[in-house]
Order: C-alpha cells, then structure tokens, then sequence
C-alpha cells in the first residue's frame, strides 16, 4: 500500500467526484444524511442543511462538501470513503486514487519475472549449481499475478518437458 492519507486520496479524487454526472442527487443526499445521522461530530444539521440546499448546484454542493471535509481532518474524510463506498459501490471502485497502485504491483511483478528468467537463462546448465531452480520457476506463476505469469510460462514452456 502507499502512505497516501484520506485526505490526499480526496484531493486526488475531486475533480473525478465533481465531473458532471458522477454522482446522482440522491447519492449525494445519502452521503451527506450518512454523515450526519451516524456521525453528527462530522456534519451537524446545519452543515447538512446548507449542503443539501437545493437552490444552490449539485456539483457547486459536492464541492464545498469535499472542500469543508478537507479542512476537517482525516477521519472525515475518511468516513466520506466509507459513505461512497456504501451508497456508489460502482463509483467508488474507479476512483483515481484507487488505481495508483496496480501499475505498480504489475510492474513490480514482471520485474521479478524478468530477473527469474535472467537467473535461469545467465546460470550454467549443470545440475549441481541450481538443482531445483527450473521447479520453483515452474510453480511460481501460482504466487505471481496473471499478466506476468502468461510470459513467465511462455519462457518456460520449452523446458518443462523434462519436468
């Protein structure tokens, strides 16, 4: 995981939650009646008010709602995710913030990829060096992700026959 904060997780993800058509009314309403009835230390009524006033736009609303959580602390905005997570599963699973990470575990994971089959293709032939070295790789596309595995297989295909 990253030492990424809620906080810098809601920056990150403002311009993605305040895009036109993200988040219905009612979703925001939720969120907001969330925060408010389970958590009034986060919003008291008369933030809930003034951020479910319906004179004013839905995305002018989500982004002083966003801002004011911001100020707050960590915890709120920590309790906004868990509200998202609850009323926009789908939402909350394509969140910028959230796929920060996966490029790196991918590259993480060919990279180890790629060493194994340098260490198998740069070592000497002889069975006393490495005895068990064409086994471990043969079983680690189980442990490794699915996208390195394919190449690592790919690798390996010729000399598993002896296996």
């Amino acid at each position: 995981m990253t030492d990424q904060t809620y906080c810098d997780r809601l920056v990150q993800d403002t311009p993605f939650l305040t895009d036109q058509g993200r988040l219905s009314e009612q979703q925001v309403d939720r969120i907001i009646l969330q925060l408010n009835r389970y958590y009034p230390q986060i919003l008291t009524n008369k933030e809930a008010e003034k951020f479910r006033n319906p004179k004013a736009s839905l995305r002018v609303r989500l982004c002083d709602l966003l801002s004011h959580l911001q100020q707050r602390g960590e915890l709120h905005c920590q309790e906004f995710y868990r509200a998202l997570y609850i009323h926009a599963q789908p939402l909350h699973s394509r969140l910028p913030s959230r796929y920060t990470i996966r490029p790196m575990s991918f590259l993480a994971g060919l990279g180890l990829a790629a060493g194994l089959a340098l260490l198998l293709y740069c070592c000497p032939s002889d069975p006393k060096v490495l005895p068990g070295t064409r086994r471990i790789l043969a079983f680690s596309p189980v442990i490794i992700d699915r996208h390195v595995s394919r190449y690592l297989l790919a690798f390996l295909a010729d000399d598993l026959g002896g296996f």
